[in-house]
């Protein structure tokens, strides 16, 4: 039997959304396609911010150069963008409400 791979986890507030398995090559929308859970996105290259989540619990590391959906203030509030981020670990996650 193999190790379990981990897990993301998505949540609003309290509420538990889905789960999918945790696949290091997936972005954090795939992961949530795969868990049932719909994450608005419009651009799919980090430029318009539709996407974004908020890191509760885990890492997605930020590209080396920070896309037009985010900036310092966002950062600092572990906002992510979901159609470019990728999990290096499990994670929980929160779904923003739509802007």
């Amino acid at each position: 039997m193999s190790p379990d791979p981990g897990q993301v986890r998505f949540f609003r507030g309290s509420i538990l959304l889905g789960t999918a398995s945790l696949d290091t090559e997936l972005t954090l929308c795939e992961h949530a396609e795969m868990a049932g859970v719909d994450i608005p996105t419009n651009c799919t290259s980090g430029t318009c911010g539709t996407c974004m989540v908020t890191l509760l619990k885990g890492e997605v590391p930020l590209p080396e150069e920070i896309p037009p959906g985010l900036d310092d203030e966002l950062i600092a509030e572990n906002a992510r963008l979901s159609c470019i981020g990728v999990a290096k670990s499990s994670l929980d996650i929160e779904i923003r409400p739509p802007l």
